[in-house]
C-alpha cells in the first residue's frame, strides 16, 4: 500500500519562507516524478511544482518561479519545497504526489499522479 505524507504546512506572515516535506512509501521511488500540487478555497486544483524521478529535471510555475524551490533526496525517499518570500496569494492546502513509473509532464497534469497525501495547510497573512 502506498502511503504518502506532507509536513511543514504553517501559518506565516508576508514574506516569510517555509519548507514543506514529503515522505512516501510503499512505492518505487527511484522511479517516480514527484510534484507539489496547491488548492486555494474555491479554486481548482493547481500543480506548482514538480521533478523528475532522477532529480535531472524540474518544473516551477511561473506564480512561483524564483521563489520555490523542488528538490528531492533518494536516499531518504523524501520530497521537499522550499518557499521563499511568501505571498498572500500562496495561501492554500498544498499536496504532495507521486507518478506511476516513468511519467514526467511539466507543467504537472493530476492525472498522471495516482498516489496523493492528504495535504498541508500553508497560510500566508498580509
Amino acid at each position: 500500500q502506498v502511503l504518502v505524507v506532507e509536513s511543514g504546512g504553517d501559518l506565516v506572515q508576508a514574506g516569510g519562507s517555509l519548507r514543506l516535506s514529503c515522505t512516501a512509501s510503499g512505492l518505487n521511488w527511484d522511479d517516480s516524478t514527484m510534484a507539489w500540487f496547491r488548492q486555494a478555497p474555491g479554486k481548482e486544483r493547481e500543480g506548482v511544482s514538480c521533478i523528475r524521478w532522477d532529480g535531472a529535471k524540474t518544473y516551477h510555475a511561473d506564480s512561483v518561479k524564483d521563489r520555490f524551490t523542488i528538490s528531492r533526496d533518494n536516499a531518504k525517499n523524501t520530497l521537499y519545497l522550499q518557499m521563499n518570500s511568501l505571498k498572500p496569494e500562496d495561501t492554500a492546502m498544498y499536496y504532495c504526489a507521486a507518478a506511476r513509473g516513468g511519467y514526467y509532464s511539466a507543467p504537472p497534469r493530476k492525472a498522471g499522479f495516482g498516489y496523493w497525501g492528504r495535504g498541508t495547510q500553508v497560510t500566508v497573512s498580509s
